[in-house]
């Protein structure tokens, strides 16, 4: 699973910018199309009395004045993204 960074990439190359925002406070003005994201999970399987792998779920929001946006196709198309 790529880290957090890496999926902060991914998000600004789809994006074509670099609004993309993780867990933004309400302080933040936000540039938009913008796609905001937070940890939603971290699934965890266990074996021999330990963490034998994590991973983590993401929350993900595209935000555009477009209902029908390409954005969202995008991040739909990414391995193992759900709508």
């Amino acid at each position: 699973m790529p880290s957090r960074l890496e999926l902060q990439a991914v998000f600004e190359g789809i994006l074509g910018s670099e609004n993309a925002y993780f867990q933004p406070p309400a302080s933040v003005k936000m540039s938009y199309p913008a796609i905001v994201y937070g940890l939603e999970d971290i699934e965890n399987t266990f074996a021999n009395d330990g963490v034998y792998s994590s991973k983590r779920k993401y929350s993900v929001t595209v935000i555009d004045k477009d209902p029908d946006s390409e954005i969202v196709g995008k991040i739909a198309a990414l391995p193992t993204c759900r709508y």
